[in-house]
């Protein structure tokens, strides 16, 4: 029976830590897959990749393997000596009742049954994209289709980037930076694992009426002069739909009137500021021109005496 080194199999050092063994065995499953490879060895190389990644993963094993190997070179005809895996618990598949492992592997944990079996699968990668939604779908929830690129190994295991539709129910009160999870639409397991997990990052377009900062929403609303200056009601925008708002007298250029609740839905629900605006009529007819002069008039004003002279 061969000997093997499974340090050697998956390329790491025999420090290597938890994320180098993953990120190895990522790399090597990508490559000998035998849904992806075209390599005629593709299933004996997977094999022998799952069953390394599997022992060296585990503590109990991979310190049982290390005793075990000392002094021993890869390769070399090799039996285990009777008793040599006392004292070490494994988490290991009971012999031959899961994958088809090599006679090395059996020998060594192909009776380990101290545990439930765990088996060679491995789950796919969970995927990552952004996508960005209207305003009005995190108001109201919605339901739309994107399409999304991601590479694809092809017969002959070159990567070709793919296009696919996806069909994504957007949750009322979803907020920017928030994920939504599409299980198992990720990247395919292997040897029979489930698929990874597919998140979307939410953006939001910009609104024309409305600013967002997490569940609140602005509104710029201008306002006349006189409004401003005397008070009066005027009809609001919200996403509720249109609202008589009080505008209290001497308001100023940049005040802020606050809508409770009306934002982005949630628990509890953001609320509308309004950030008023003072937008000033036009002097562009003679009439207009001396109102203008008469206000002068009638209501001196400096608007710089704050400043000094």
């Amino acid at each position: 029976m061969e000997f093997k080194d499974y340090y050697d199999i998956l390329g790491v050092e025999r420090g290597a830590g938890e994320e180098d063994l993953r990120q190895a065995y990522r790399k090597l499953a990508r490559q000998y897959h035998p849904d992806v490879s075209t390599e005629a060895d593709a299933e004996v190389r997977m094999r022998d990749i799952n069953e390394a990644y599997d022992v060296l993963r585990d503590p109990e094993k991979r310190a049982a393997y290390d005793n075990l190997a000392a002094g021993v070179s890869a390769g070399a005809g090799y039996r285990p000596p009777p008793g040599w895996d006392q004292g070490f618990e494994f988490s290991s598949a009971n012999g031959g009742e899961d994958a088809d492992f090599s006679e090395f592997f059996s020998s060594l944990f192909g009776n380990a049954t101290r545990k439930r079996p765990r088996g060679f699968r491995a789950r796919g990668e969970d995927h990552h994209a952004t996508i960005e939604i209207e305003l009005e779908d995190t108001l109201h929830g919605a339901t739309r289709e994107i399409s999304l690129r991601s590479m694809k190994m092809d017969e002959h295991g070159r990567p070709r980037l793919q296009e696919r539709k996806l069909s994504v129910k957007i949750p009322s009160g979803i907020r920017e930076g928030q994920r939504i999870r599409l299980a198992g639409q990720g990247m395919a397991g292997y040897a029979g694992g489930a698929a990874g997990d597919l998140y979307l990052e939410v953006r939001l377009r910009p609104h024309r009426l409305y600013r967002v900062d997490g569940r609140d929403l602005t509104l710029t609303l201008p306002v006349a002069p006189w409004e401003a200056a005397l008070g009066g009601t005027v009809t609001a925008p919200t996403p509720g739909g249109p609202v008589e708002v009080a505008i209290p007298a001497g308001s100023r250029n940049g005040g802020k009137l606050r809508l409770k609740g009306r934002g982005l839905p949630g628990k509890p629900p953001g609320d509308l500021y309004l950030e008023l605006e003072v937008a000033l009529p036009p002097a562009d007819t003679p009439a207009a021109r001396e109102a203008y002069r008469n206000l002068q008039r009638q209501a001196p004003f400096d608007p710089r005496a704050k400043l000094g002279r």
